[in-house]
């Protein structure tokens, strides 16, 4: 909203992890006019009853979801992209797994090619660099810092 000046109409794109942190944006996004694409690995999808839930909100808001397992399928139009830890608290011993099973999701300027010429990053910090390399993390594009401080104001 503060960058963009309006959130009706936004595309914005989830590549990662089916959490907590995502499951807040399917049920908010449509209800603010923004499309949804979701990316996640197989194994990995959001919990099936958000996801109904979702897909009525966006049938009754008239806005568009898109759940794949491809990355670059999901980046295609986005004004952001966003992503999150793909080891949450509790899941350390996953790690090895989790690591191999969400390869090729790092979002990098390669997986923005295909995103609207205006896209933004966001990222819920911290970050770990398997989810976003440093050029996209640390470019105009990134809205991380800003997402930081709003997010305080917030707490």
């Amino acid at each position: 909203q503060e960058h963009y000046g309006r959130l009706n109409g936004l595309t914005i794109t989830w590549i990662g992890d089916g959490n907590n942190v995502l499951h807040s944006i399917m049920m908010s996004a449509a209800k603010l006019g923004m499309h949804l694409r979701i990316a996640t690995p197989k194994g990995f999808e959001p919990d099936l009853r958000i996801t109904k839930r979702t897909e009525q909100y966006f049938k009754e808001y008239g806005t568009k979801l898109l759940l794949t397992t491809d990355p670059l399928e999901a980046a295609d139009g986005a004004n952001v992209l966003v992503t999150d830890t793909w080891i949450s608290m509790g899941q350390e011993e996953e790690k090895k797994e989790r690591l191999k099973a969400f390869q090729g999701y790092q979002i990098t300027m390669q997986t923005a090619k295909s995103a609207a010429s205006d896209w933004t990053f966001l990222h819920c910090l911290p970050r770990k660099p398997e989810e976003v390399d440093d050029e996209v993390f640390y470019s105009p594009r990134s809205l991380v810092f800003q997402e930081a401080e709003n997010r305080k104001w917030t707490i």
